[in-house]
């Protein structure tokens, strides 16, 4: 489907075809309204401004083959206008691609870039990459990651490529692993903690995660011990079964172990031990991935952590 932008803002009226049948509506926005803030696209979803066959829709409206999508007059820059980016950054993603084809780019992403703009921020991985490969018209995150969780991130080049991969994430067909080191000497009998996912808002409009078991959606992690360091703190490995928002790091935490340099959900008393070992970062890295590729092959690629996280865990190996 191509539409043009008009510089000028007036209303859009998009007819949707076939291949984005199902997708939803804040996702099939997003894309098309490159460079227009995350905030305003769920703004004019909330007030009812976006319309689908002339009607209200929820921000989870999954899209129909020729729905005709009517979008309020929003500003959407030209496509040579993009937000400039530093030199320096490009460069570090360009660098941390650690697979690449025609379909497909997998980077193992640095602790502390945000996946995408919004919230405040300009740009994010997916803007980076946008200016880093001009010529793919069809660049799409395939799935998050958190701004502080470093890790394998997948960016879909092509449309079908994308909904291979989302079929199978959800299917059981991907398998994503993390590391994680958290406080204390976690029990090797907790292989495993399934505990309901809810949000819930904070008086200071911070967005939190908690158990709720009564409304919260079902949620599973399965969980290996890697390496302790004494009642101190132990290297975990974290399998996500679902893909809730913050999973692993609630997950540890109603498990009693939280993870090291965690703002959100953990101890500020640990992480300053931790901080004064050189560590001054979330423990929480992405660093196996598991894809089954549409001709029927299969891509397992592994992501080292970075140089802070090892020198850190080093330092915890060293003896008194």
């Amino acid at each position: 489907m191509t539409t043009t932008a008009p510089s000028t803002p007036a209303v859009q009226l998009l007819e949707v075809s076939p291949e984005y049948a199902g997708q939803r509506i804040d996702n099939f926005l997003l894309a098309r309204l490159k460079g227009v803030p995350k905030t305003l696209i769920y703004r004019i979803l909330r007030k009812g401004e976006v319309r689908v066959n002339k009607g209200r829709i929820k921000p989870e409206y999954k899209l129909q083959a020729g729905d005709i999508v009517r979008v309020p007059p929003v500003r959407v820059p030209e496509r040579d206008e993009p937000v400039p980016l530093a030199q320096g950054l490009l460069q570090r993603l360009e660098a941390s691609i650690v697979f690449e084809d025609k379909a497909l780019i997998v980077i193992n992403k640095p602790c502390g870039i945000a996946v995408h703009g919004g919230s405040g921020l300009t740009y994010g991985v997916i803007e980076a990459f946008r200016q880093l490969r001009p010529d793919c018209k069809e660049l799409e995150l395939v799935h998050r990651l958190d701004r502080d969780t470093s890790g394998l991130l997948m960016i879909a080049k092509k449309r079908s490529m994308l909904r291979h991969l989302h079929t199978a994430l959800r299917g059981d067909g991907v398998d994503k692993r993390y590391m994680a080191l958290v406080r204390g000497n976690w029990a090797a009998s907790i292989k495993q903690v399934r505990a309901s996912l809810g949000k819930s808002n904070l008086r200071s409009g911070e967005r939190m995660v908690e158990v709720d078991e009564e409304e919260g959606k079902e949620s599973v992690t399965v969980f290996k011990v890697l390496r302790r360091f004494g009642d101190f703190a132990t290297l975990i490995e974290a399998k996500p079964i679902t893909g809730r928002t913050h999973q692993i790091r609630v997950h540890t935490l109603h498990a009693g172990h939280c993870i090291a340099g965690d703002t959100k959900y953990g101890d500020e008393g640990f992480s300053k031990e931790i901080r004064d070992l050189g560590g001054k970062r979330l423990f929480l890295h992405a660093y196996l991935l598991t894809v089954p590729l549409p001709d029927g092959g299969e891509l397992k690629l592994q992501a080292p952590v970075d140089e802070m996280w090892a020198k850190t865990v080093e330092r915890l190996s060293a003896p008194l």
